[in-house]
């Protein structure tokens, strides 16, 4: 399966949408393939994480973010829930999962009625070594077009997911001593 061109049926190359996605695809991925090296010891699948990496953010282009050339209806934390529906379509329940569960640290059924999301009633939380692994690389980079390939230090990317709660910060510091980045 070449993901690129299951991303090429949903967008058209030549736009800015697809052009962000694909760049910011390509260093999650690069970072998420260096972890799963770095814990070959947990046995992390490398062709599925090449794979469900690139697609993760497939849903974006269903949701309302201009700044990066999405004109759909929906707010942007549903691009996960979205993502899913198109990759299950596709035939690709496992990668569908990764879609949903990488938004944020993950969401809970809690988090998602404390917060009034428009997101389905359901727990989105990066249940497999491969979910973690992405999950964890996508908070090193944005999607700001002038700096998607810069990655984010460990404090900013604190400060960001502080917001959420503080399980999110213990659980991203979890994640960091297991991938030793």
């Amino acid at each position: 399966m070449n993901p690129e061109d299951i991303l090429k049926k949903y967008y058209r190359p030549e736009t800015k949408a697809f052009n962000i996605l694909l760049g910011h695809s390509r260093v999650v991925t690069e970072k998420a393939l260096t972890i799963a090296q770095k814990v070959r010891h947990l046995h992390p699948d490398t062709s599925f994480i090449y794979e469900a990496a690139m697609l993760h953010d497939i849903g974006i282009f269903l949701t309302k973010a201009p700044e990066i050339g999405c004109y759909g209806k929906h707010p942007y934390v549903c691009h996960g829930y979205l993502g899913r529906e198109i990759l299950e379509g596709e035939g690709l329940l496992q990668h569908s999962l990764v879609c949903e569960r990488h938004v944020g640290m993950g969401l809970t059924v809690e988090d998602i009625k404390k917060k009034k999301l428009p997101l389905p009633m359901r727990d989105m939380v990066p249940i497999t070594i491969e979910e973690q692994i992405i999950c964890y690389s996508d908070k090193f980079f944005t999607k700001a077009s002038d700096s998607l390939n810069r990655e984010r230090s460990l404090q900013s990317i604190r400060k960001t997911i502080k917001k959420f709660g503080d399980e999110k910060v213990k659980r991203f510091d979890e994640w960091v001593e297991i991938f030793q980045i």
